[in-house]
């Protein structure tokens, strides 16, 4: 089996290479594709931006159109799969998951395709090992490690800031977006 694995940004890339082949069989092979960002299910499911900005929602009708004629040349015992991960963020599960079906439904040819959701943000699976954190950060705030409510909508990565970095998520904010990812990677690799 091979899975392709598609995520919404570089830090969530970096979780996904750690975990995956933690998850699947050695035998199996895998890829995870990072973005810029998740973007918007473009209107008509037409992509407006150019494929290089690589905004994951705008560019999905397009990728699973593709990765359906691609695995439609594979043997029929060989199984391909999509893996499409993304944070929930503010977004209706419900409605978010029918309008991704939506994109599948259109496909002529149709990799076998899973969503899968974070149900706020990736740094969740950080923050559910607060030994690790701990381990990694030993001067953590642990008033807001202890916090932390699994699986609530709280803000998770500025929560995960809050504790490990100077100035909390306030100052990372300051620094830029790159910056933030940039500290989530290095959050994730300690």
């Amino acid at each position: 089996m091979h899975l392709e694995v598609l995520v919404e940004d570089q830090s969530g890339k970096k979780m996904l290479d750690a975990l995956v082949p933690k998850i699947i069989d050695p035998a199996h092979t895998s890829r995870v594709h990072a973005y810029k960002g998740i973007g918007r299910i473009p209107k008509g499911l037409k992509a407006k931006s150019a494929p290089e900005r690589r905004i994951l929602m705008d560019q999905l009708p397009r990728l699973l159109q593709g990765y359906g004629n691609a695995f439609s040349k594979y043997p029929k015992s060989y199984l391909a799969h999509v893996a499409v991960v993304c944070d929930l963020d503010d977004s209706n599960l419900q409605a978010l998951s029918k309008q991704l079906r939506n994109i599948l439904a259109g496909c002529k040819k149709k990799p076998a395709t899973e969503f899968c959701f974070a149900i706020e943000e990736g740094e969740a699976w950080l923050l559910g090992d607060r030994v690790a954190v701990e381990t990694a950060y030993p001067r953590a705030k642990k008033n807001i490690l202890q916090s932390y409510r699994y699986d609530s909508i709280c803000g998770t990565w500025e929560t995960l800031a809050d504790a490990v970095y100077p100035g909390g998520s306030v100052a990372l904010k300051q620094k830029g977006w790159q910056a933030v990812g940039h500290e989530k990677s290095k959050c994730l690799r300690r």
